[in-house]
This record gives C-alpha cells, structure tokens and sequence, in this order.
C-alpha cells in the first residue's frame, strides 16, 4: 500500500464522476481510500467554483481540511478541479496550505501526484489542455460514491454555449463526447456491478456525440442503454430546449426504461433577458419544446432552472418571468439568485442587481412554484407507481424511496409504509395516499392485492 487517501467532492454531479475516476485510479495504483479525514496521509478536495456561494465553500473546505496537517496524519493536500483551473495563476500565494493543483482535465494524475508529494515534491501544478478528447478507458475504474444502485453516467465534457454569466467554458474546455463504444462498456460494468438506474449528465446532454458524429445521437445512446441487462431506469439530466431533437423525445415516448423525466435548464422566461443571457432559446420555443414533451409522455416530470436578477432585469421583465412560471406550471423548478462572476460578460454589465431585490425575486418565484408543486403532488394520489427504495427512516417504521419522476438528492421522495421488510435498491409497487408541498404518502401494495 502506497498510502491512504480522503476525499472531500464539492459541487454538482458531474464533479462527482470526476471524484469517482480519481478514487478508482488511487485504488488502482495502491492506494487506500479512507473516509476519516483525520487518519488520512492525502487529501483530496475536488472543488467548485461555478457561482460565489461554491467558491466560498471550496476554500473554506480547503481550510478547513488543511488543518488536519495539525491534528492529523495528513502529510498532503490536493485540490482538484474547477477552483485550480480557475485561480492557478495566484493558488499558492493565496492558499499555501496547498500541495498541489490539478485541472480539469488531468484527473489521471491523481495517483502520480499523490505518490510525489509523499516523496517530498509540493507546489506543482498538473495542467493539460481543457480542450483535450476524453479519456475513456477510466470510466471502468470509477468507485461509486452513490448508493450501490444508481450511478451517474458523464456522457461528455466541457460546454460550447459561451452564456454571458457562465464560466464554465474557461475551465472545462468545448464541448467533447466520449464515444458511444466506451460509455456501453462503463454501463454495462456499472449494471454488472449493481446498478440498476443510470442517470445520464454532461454540460449539455442534448447535442451529445455532434463534435464525434457530426449529429447529436443522444437518442441512439438512450437506445443502447436501455439494451443492458441489470439497467432498469434511465434518467435525462441537462437537456437544453434549443438543441433537444424530436428523436431523443420519440425515444423516451416508446422505451419503456427511460424515466418519463428530463431537466431542462432554462434560465429565465423573457426574451430580453435571454438574450442578454447569451441563451439561444426563446419563451415561445421554451412553450413549443414543453409542448411536444407533454404531448408524447402526458406523465412527463420537466424540472428546471432559473437566475433571477440577472443584470439589468427590469420589473416588467421580471413579472413577464412570473407569469410565464405561473403558465407553464413545471413540476420541478429552482431559482438561483445571479452571482457576479469575474471573467465573464455579465460580470461586466452595467445595472447590476442589488443583493436584496434579487433575494425577494428569488422569494417570489419559489412561493409561486411550491403551490404549483403541491397542487402537482395532490393530482397524484389514488395513483398506483414504481418506487426505488433509498433506506428507512431510524426512528420510525417507515420507507422511503423515488419514483420514476424523481431524480437523487435533488426531487422530492416518497414515504412508505410496508407490512414485509423491504430494503433500498428494491422495487416496490405503491399506492400513494397522501400529498405533501413536494412529498407523497403511499402504502406498498403486495401481488396478492388488488391494485384497484
């Protein structure tokens, strides 16, 4: 054994695949991955620094981890991903307790930069070049940090859209698919190992393979997907309006695999403010896309995003937002305050947004979502549904689990109660009783009993 190793994984899902490849490689090498941060010789902290909220976190956790040098084994700390990529230029001047650096696109040497620092090498930086082809043959390696049945599937990298407020681009490189061959082999891997629902993630999911194909093919992925044995659900995350085909919604229509869900970012509602956004859609091309999802899949769960207080966003542009929130009524929807970024278009623009205004859009916003969210949740009850157990509560006798229109750690969850034990990565049939704001009630209804 080489050594042991921590992890700390901050920010969105995406960065935890990252984490997931870097912690096979370690594992791989000889290392020992550990979870008390207090017994570990290397830390790692795989950082974010998409809005100011993850930046401010990233260091503070960086800190925070570096005090361990003190109380504990720790003879090294490493920061990986965005906040490396971002600030590298000043890194150690500003955060010393740091090791070294590694980027966004060499997470390979992870295992390499971890044996050299034990040998005494700090400060060193590990760059490649962002707009680098994927590596695919690493994906295998990945240690799940999920629950044992799901497993998020990172079907390519980097982001070609150059929106006014996003950073992104600068440290994850252009938009770059892996290859269908190599993300059927990780999946079936993944399957062979336990996994029963793979939800499918990138920057922007819905132009996956154009940059290797010539064409998005995102819905031949989602075919092919669904072939493999063990795979029960597949889950659409991050599918822009303007780019997602009428094949990938024909595919979800008939597949019986593929979740009647997709999380389609929007950003905002009015025309003005998506244009200064950088944003190639429209409210009418939003309403046409909805449109055509709710016509193939009528049960279709559509989540979203938006930025409130985007510079310049006037009152009239504002309630146009709220009326077109109140008509589209999605059935999952979160709101981000706009966050200053340094470096990018929006940061620059005159007529910033004060702090509290933004604060009371987003308020307003989210009051008007949760009556649609539990009048959402209220038209479910009576129904029969699939639910994937996630665990059972310590303290009461009660399960609770996800249906198909519920995506991990971000939707609502459904609890349960049940006669038999039942345990998490089971399949239940339920019959759901009651409604919260955004959770549902339901009772597990067994093969002997009439589902009415």
């Amino acid at each position: 054994m080489k050594g042991t190793v921590a992890f700390t994984s901050l920010g969105c899902d995406k960065n935890r695949v990252d984490s997931e490849v870097m912690l096979g490689i370690l594992a791989q090498k000889g290392f020992q991955v550990i979870a008390d941060e207090g017994q570990a010789d290397i830390i790692v902290v795989n950082t974010c620094c998409f809005i100011k909220d993850a930046l401010e976190e990233s260091i503070e956790t960086i800190l925070e981890m570096a005090e361990y040098k003190k109380t504990g084994n720790c003879k090294g700390l490493i920061v990986a991903g965005c906040l490396g990529q971002r600030y590298e230029e000043d890194f150690f001047n500003e955060l010393p307790e740091v090791d070294a650096i590694i980027g966004t696109a060499a997470y390979e040497s992870v295992a390499e930069v971890a044996s050299e620092i034990l040998a005494g090498k700090t400060g060193e930086r590990y760059l490649e070049d962002i707009d680098r082809p994927m590596e695919d043959a690493n994906g295998k390696l990945r240690v799940l940090s999920t629950a044992p049945y799901f497993a998020y599937l990172k079907i390519s990298e980097g982001c070609d859209n150059h929106c006014t407020y996003c950073v992104i681009p600068k440290l994850r490189g252009k938009h770059r698919s892996r290859a269908l061959e190599s993300l059927m082999d990780e999946a079936a891997v993944l399957a062979q190992n336990g996994v029963k629902e793979l939800v499918v993630v990138a920057q922007d999911t819905s132009i996956y393979g154009r940059d290797l194909y010539g064409e998005s093919k995102l819905h031949v992925l989602l075919e092919e997907l669904a072939k493999i044995n063990g795979i029960e659900w597949i889950r659409l995350l991050y599918c822009y309006p303007e780019t997602l085909t009428q094949e990938t919604i024909d595919v979800m229509a008939k597949n019986e695999k593929i979740c009647h869900y997709i999380d389609m970012p929007i950003q905002h509602g009015n025309d003005a403010v998506l244009k200064r956004m950088g944003r190639k859609s429209s409210q009418a091309l939003i309403k046409e896309k909805v449109a055509a999802l709710r016509q193939a899949m009528p049960d279709i769960a559509i989540r979203t995003t938006l930025i409130v207080g985007f510079p310049g966003e006037t009152e009239e542009e504002f309630q146009d937002l709220v009326s077109f929130v109140e008509e589209m009524k999605f059935d999952r929807l979160g709101v981000f305050s706009y966050s200053q970024e340094e470096g990018t278009p929006a940061g620059k623009m005159e007529n910033q947004i004060e702090d509290e205004l933004k604060e009371a859009r987003r308020d307003t916003i989210m009051d008007i979502q949760k009556n649609i969210a539990a009048a959402l949740c209220e038209k479910e009850v009576g129904k029969v549904v699939q639910v994937l157990v996630e665990g059972k509560l310590p303290e009461e006798s009660v399960y609770c689990g996800r249906t198909r229109r519920d995506a991990p750690d971000i939707d609502g969850l459904v609890f349960l109660n049940a006669e038999e034990e039942i345990y998490s990565g089971d399949f239940v049939t339920v019959k759901i009783r009651e409604a919260g704001d955004y959770d549902l009630m339901g009772d597990v209804i067994y093969a002997d009993e009439p589902a009415e």
